[in-house]
């Protein structure tokens, strides 16, 4: 009897534990802790504020699988004239002396046996708010870890196809 109780407490905390992990790793705070960017940057000034439309800075989007950061040269056509002098732009304009790309982190994760076509969700006259939400009310965005069922429901809302190896595992 004893033995068949130690490997009930055994299991037991092995579940425990295990629930623990898959909380800190996909419910905790810092699963959502907005990462800092090497150079601070507000998607609330330069797209809310100021009304800089998403492919502005994000140049590919339309035309590419992946829809690109903006390179310090995007930067530096704004800033060589606003706020040139502020310590912020002069390390831009580091990067740019340097001929070094801004370190952006990333915040938008896929699985990576998905192919993700920003061109055809653009070209379907979807709104880049549908996916990645009001940014132009954000500060610092949110990491964000695609997952299958978001794309389906979306996909399903929208009657767009949902065949795996034509849409997304292509």
């Amino acid at each position: 009897m004893i033995p068949n109780k130690a490997a009930l407490l055994i299991s037991l905390a092995g579940l425990v534990l295990t629930g623990l992990l898959l909380f800190l790793y996909f419910a905790s705070p810092s699963a959502s802790i907005r990462p800092e960017q090497p150079i601070p940057f507000s998607h609330n000034v330069h797209s809310g504020i100021k009304r800089i439309q998403c492919q502005y800075c994000h140049p590919y989007a339309a035309y590419s699988n992946f829809p690109g950061l903006p390179p310090v040269e995007k930067c530096l056509h704004c800033h060589n004239y606003i706020i040139a002098e502020h310590p912020w732009i002069k390390k831009e304009h580091d990067y740019f002396e340097t001929n070094s790309s801004t370190p952006w982190k990333k915040v938008n994760y896929m699985p990576e046996h998905v192919v993700f076509n920003h061109q055809r969700h653009i070209n379907s006259d979807l709104s880049c708010r549908e996916c990645h939400g009001r940014v132009q009310d954000q500060h610092r965005l949110k990491r964000k870890t695609w997952r299958m069922g978001e794309c389906l429901n979306c996909h399903k809302k929208m009657d767009a196809n949902i065949d795996c190896w034509l849409a997304c595992h292509s």
